[in-house]
Order: structure tokens, then sequence, then C-alpha cells
């Protein structure tokens, strides 16, 4: 499994010959100036909420690739209504797909898209496919919901937000890992504008001091479990 970090909170992630991508907020992102949306590989495009940096490139990505739009209800029609091919899902369904198990868990944020359009209710995502598990949290507070992610599957990474004041800071992802019990997280939505900014050195040693490994990745960097 290759997971590439895209900048803010979009991710691509290879599975075999399975291309994925997640939350695609690229052109409207100038610290991300550097990547061509037109060269990105998708087969599938999954959205945690509709929130404008996250959904930004989708219809641009999803036109040229025809990939599959995976989301909540509300999200998923809300593309499939503009001819875009779609599943819809919901908190706690779980779907086996070509590349491997989805499912869609809690997350506590809001959700609307940038015309008006109610976005459902945001989420994350479990991931098991290639026999590695990731969290994919998606933009969220700390909620002890996350605890109930451990009971069904062991992960190899979590993937968290770590920029606070729209979601999560440092310090309660830190116990976010300690809820789904994985002690290797790649960090993301940070930096890209004022309200987000962290200082990276002092976001890794406050893991490190903890017995963690917070990845912080440059934009187009990438991982392999």
């Amino acid at each position: 499994m290759k997971i590439t970090f895209y900048g803010h909170a979009c991710l691509g992630i290879q599975i075999e010959d399975i291309n994925i991508l997640v939350d695609p907020f690229i052109t409207g992102n100038p610290k991300a100036s550097h990547i061509d949306i037109n060269t990105l590989k998708a087969d599938y495009i999954l959205l945690t909420h509709a929130h404008q940096d996250h959904v930004l490139d989708v219809e641009a990505i999803a036109k040229r690739t025809d990939a599959v739009i995976v989301s909540n209800y509300e999200i998923a029609n809300y593309y499939g209504d503009k001819g875009f091919q779609f599943h819809p899902m919901n908190h706690g369904g779980s779907w086996d797909f070509e590349f491997g198990v989805v499912k869609y868990v809690n997350a506590i944020h809001t959700s609307q898209f940038p015309d008006g359009t109610y976005g459902g209710q945001p989420g994350g995502f479990v991931i098991e496919g290639e026999r590695k598990n990731i969290y994919i949290a998606g933009d969220t507070a700390l909620t002890m919901d996350m605890k109930l992610i451990p009971m069904r599957t062991k992960l190899d990474l979590a993937i968290l937000p770590i920029g606070s004041n729209f979601t999560m800071d440092v310090e309660d992802a830190i116990f976010a890992s300690d809820f789904v019990e994985c002690d290797k997280v790649l960090g993301y939505h940070y930096d890209t504008f004022g309200y987000i900014e962290i200082d990276h050195e002092e976001a890794k040693r406050k893991f490190f001091e903890k017995g963690k490994d917070l990845m912080l990745l440059e934009i187009g960097e990438f991982i392999e479990l």
C-alpha cells in the first residue's frame, strides 16, 4: 500500500493496481501548486465531508478518470445527480470493494457544499486492503467513538488531523492514537492557511515523548506500508 500526501487533507492511496484519491483539494492550495491534477490517477474518490477544502477538485478529476465517488448518502447522491459514478455509504456500514473493505466511521465536524447544499454527516474511513489497515479520520474532534475502531480492526497507520481550530490539535491527536491503538501516525490538515499552522518539530517531539511516531510528509512525498 502506497500513500501519497497531496497537501491539506488530500491523499493518494495505491493498493496493487487500484488508485484511490481522498478529499481532493489541490488547485485551491498554493502550497500544492506543483501538483498537476490532470496527471493524478483515480479509480475511486473517497470524500469525508462536503467542505470546499475537501471537494474542490472532485468534479474535474472524476470527469477525466470516470472514478467512483464514495461518501455518505447525501454527498454520493449529490454527485450522482450530476452524472458521476457513485457509491453511497453511511456510518457503521462497510463495503467490500475490489481493492479491499471500506468502513465509514463517525467524525465530529460539519458538512456543507460550497453552494449551500447539505452534505450529510461527516465521517472517516477505515480501509483494509493488501493486508494493511489504515484509519483516515477526516476532519474531526477527538471522540470516544474512536475506541470502537480497534475492537474490529488492528491498524497499521492512523491518519489524523493535527492543525487545531477546525479539528483536533496535536495533543488530542495523541489521545486519538491511544484510542485507536496505533502509534504510527500520519498528520494532515495543517499549515494550509493561518488558522491551522503548526510547529513541526514541537509536534513530532510531543508524539516522540509518548513513544509514538508522527510523520509529516512534504507535499508529493509518499510512504509505503
